[in-house]
Parts: structure tokens; C-alpha cells; sequence
């Protein structure tokens, strides 16, 4: 591509719009929000030269910026809303480098590797986030101790979900067929959701309520979703080489 080639805002989004992955199936949030905010994201990145990989490091530093918020900093309304926003604006990106590798035809194995360790990073990081604002907020290891368990699991879910597709990248859950309500019942579980109660974050026993009920959720969905892979791995074709000790 020529260097001085000339961009424009509007061309970007267009191409961009036109290459957007099928929405059926995905959580909401993701779905209708958080992917348009990371095309607007992408053509402005792509206008301005970004590359992907420099989206991703932004996208991190927003989302580092909003927990360093949540956790380190004293609850209040403007706090709860600067930690969101913060979150949210760094899950937009998150979108965002996907779409631009895709428009400007720089995406690399590399670079989807950077992606996928970011993730794995971030989600735990933000419940690490909520254990430190628990504690501080209301002084229980106990209750400080759900973060911590939240933690967990978001990342047990990660690698699970992640393995399964590099061990069997062929299969297919039928999501491209799902009637758009599935993606309303998966909002619970919608990182976009969890970052948007941190909203509630000036009212500890509020966002508590609602960081329990989101956990108990994504508990359930979790097991249900891994043992279905678990199911679906051991019907597929697909054969591996075992090196257990």
C-alpha cells in the first residue's frame, strides 16, 4: 500500500461496515454496541496510520487506566463513571484492531497471538481490580474473596474456550443460526455489562449485588458452555498427540 496514499474517514468506515462479522449469537452489547463503537475506532485509526498492534496497546492502557481507578481510588460518582468509561473505551479497542488489521490487510498470526494474550490478561486483571475495591469498600476478605473467585473463572473460561478452537478449528455451535433473542440472553455474561456496573461502583452494596448475580450467571454458563465442548471434542475427528507424564 503507498505511503501517501490518501484516507478518509468516511471511505474507512464504509469498507468497514460492509466486512463486519455475522452478529448472530453474539451477546448484545458486543453485538450492537461495542462493534460500532470499535469501527468508528478503527477508521479513525486507520485515517491516522495506527496498526493494529498499536490499537491493541492502547486498548490495554485504557483498560489498566480504568482499573488502576477502580481499585486505587476512593469511591465516588465521578470515579464509578471515569473507571467505566475508561473500561468500556479500552473493550471498544479491543474491537477496534480486529476491524482495522482486516481493512488495511495487516493482520498477522503475530499479531492475533498479541491479541489473545491481552485478553488473557485483562479480564483477570479486572476482577484482581474488584478483589482490591471490595476489600477497601467494605474491609471483608470474605466478600473481597468473590473477586478473587471471579478471577478464576474468567480465566479458566478463557483458555477453555480458547483451546477448544485450536484443537478442533473446523467446529461450529450453530451461532450464525440463532434467533437474535440469544443475543439478549447472553447479555448477563457480556464483558460490556460488567464494565457498565462498575457505574455502580459509588454504591458498594449496589455494584456487590449486581458483580454476585453476574458471577453466579457466568458460573452456570461456564460449566454448561465447557462441558458441551468437552462433548463436542470427544464426537470430533480431530486427533492430537498425547504426551501425558
Amino acid at each position: 500500500m503507498a505511503t501517501d496514499e490518501r484516507r478518509s474517514y468516511p471511505e474507512a468506515l464504509e469498507r468497514l461496515t460492509a466486512a463486519q462479522k455475522p452478529g448472530a449469537g453474539v451477546p448484545a452489547y458486543l453485538r450492537w454496541v461495542n462493534r460500532g463503537l470499535g469501527r468508528r475506532a478503527a477508521a479513525v485509526a486507520y485515517v491516522a496510520r495506527w496498526s493494529p498492534n498499536q490499537v491493541t496497546a492502547v486498548s490495554m492502557l485504557l483498560s489498566l487506566a480504568g482499573m488502576v481507578v477502580l481499585a486505587a481510588v476512593e469511591a465516588s460518582v465521578v470515579s464509578a463513571i471515569a473507571a467505566s468509561v475508561l473500561l468500556l473505551a479500552g473493550y471498544a479497542l479491543d474491537s477496534a484492531d480486529g476491524q482495522l488489521a482486516r481493512l488495511t490487510g495487516g493482520g498477522s498470526v503475530a499479531g492475533e497471538w498479541l491479541d489473545h494474550v491481552i485478553d488473557a490478561f485483562r479480564l483477570p486483571l479486572f476482577h484482581v481490580a474488584v478483589t482490591v475495591y471490595l476489600l477497601r469498600e467494605t474491609g471483608s476478605l470474605a466478600l473481597a474473596g468473590i473477586g478473587v473467585a471471579f478471577s478464576v473463572l474468567a480465566s479458566a473460561w478463557f483458555f477453555a474456550q480458547t483451546l477448544a478452537e485450536k484443537l478442533a478449528p473446523g467446529a461450529s455451535d450453530g451461532s450464525t443460526d440463532a434467533p437474535v433473542w440469544v443475543s439478549f440472553a447472553k447479555l448477563p455474561y457480556d464483558v460490556g455489562v460488567l464494565y457498565l456496573i462498575v457505574l455502580t461502583a459509588a454504591w458498594p452494596a449496589v455494584f456487590l449485588s449486581a458483580y454476585v448475580a453476574l458471577l453466579v450467571i457466568t458460573a452456570a454458563v461456564a460449566v454448561l458452555s465447557m462441558g458441551r465442548k468437552y462433548r463436542g471434542l470427544a464426537r470430533s475427528k480431530v486427533a492430537v498427540a498425547a504426551h501425558r507424564e
